[in-house]
């Protein structure tokens, strides 16, 4: 198996593995074992959150293969974000130090904002992780908290060591704009939904101008969407079941769709971090980067854009309209 592109990440020159594991929807004891299989397998990023809810268990996989030898820490990229919750300057030092507690680490290699929207504290012991709801049922309650004022909380954390790279995910090109005209420490990544429904181009352009490196979440669309019941994942054709990726891709390379699509990203210079329920499917996406997509190719599938984007909080939370 090829080893596994990084992008290098400016100013500091830091190696951001180009490949990372994403631990959404894993759940439970299944959590543990695919962090563990997939440090083993070769992945060194580790892509969770408050809001995934599993971070203790993909904590124990991470020690795991730690005291067994297959990783060092400081091989592995340990990636955590900031809930809608914790925006207030004085949550966010107890968010960051509770993920950290969960995860047995004593940094986190990249630390995101998680979405550019503010909800209403929910204390730890009423509920964790808080989710949308402020009562666990249907009331979404809003905080107008300057994304300013969190943003400097998270400065100050860098400071003291607890983060190494911060980064902002599901953010728009202009209010990444406000936030380079201020911030002391600039963010490193943006973490955005991008697959060939949703190419997201001037977004991965402006950040490209700006020095940071460009995350893409949902590479395959639909499909974890579909899991969900979402209304627009089942109403849009599966990407691995489209023929441009199927018939004219896939089969010309004698690769998976999932290949193919990861490696669409992979080419445009993004980095990439997809959900893996099996080894099998950890291998292939790791072995994703041993081909290349004609630029006819990378063409046809880009050519499938629509502007359809699946995780999109004002279809589901009352007045989350953060790409409205």
């Amino acid at each position: 198996m090829p080893a596994t592109p990084t992008i290098t990440l400016k100013p500091t020159g830091a190696e951001l593995p180009q490949i990372g594991f994403g631990t959404w929807k894993h759940n439970g004891d299944k959590a543990t074992e695919a962090v563990y299989d997939g440090l083993k397998l070769g992945y060194r990023l580790i892509d969770g959150a408050c809001d995934y809810g599993n971070e203790k268990e993909c904590g124990a996989g991470l020690r795991r293969a730690i005291a067994d030898g297959v990783v060092t820490r400081d091989e592995v990229w340990v990636v955590s974000k900031l809930w809608n919750t914790f925006h207030r300057k004085e949550h966010v030092r107890e968010a960051v130090l509770r993920s950290l507690s969960d995860w047995g680490v004593s940094y986190f290699d990249v630390y995101y904002v998680h979405f550019p929207i503010s909800l209403a504290y929910v204390p730890p012991e009423t509920r964790y992780p808080p989710g949308w709801y402020f009562d666990g049922k249907k009331e979404v309650k809003h905080d107008p908290v300057p994304l300013r004022e969190t943003w400097e909380a998270l400065e100050q954390l860098v400071d003291e060591g607890l983060i190494r790279h911060l980064g902002v995910s599901n953010m728009s090109s202009a209010l990444l704009m406000d936030l380079l005209s201020y911030a002391r420490h600039r963010p490193y990544v943006l973490q955005i939904e991008i697959h060939p429904y949703n190419t997201q181009q001037r977004a991965v352009q402006f950040a490209h101008s700006q020095g940071l490196a460009v995350t893409a979440y949902s590479s395959f669309g639909p499909l974890g969407f579909r899991e969900l019941n979402s209304p627009k994942a089942l109403g849009a054709q599966p990407l691995f079941a489209h023929p441009s990726v199927t018939a004219s891709i896939a089969l010309a390379h004698a690769r998976t769709p999932a290949q193919v699509v990861l490696r669409w990203a992979t080419q445009r210079g993004l980095a990439v971090i997809p959900k893996s329920d099996t080894e099998q499917q950890m291998r292939e996406n790791l072995a994703s980067v041993a081909f290349a997509l004609a630029e006819r190719e990378m063409a046809a599938l880009s050519g499938l854009d629509v502007g359809l984007r699946f995780n999109d909080p004002a279809d589901d939370f009352a007045g989350c309209h953060i790409f409205s």
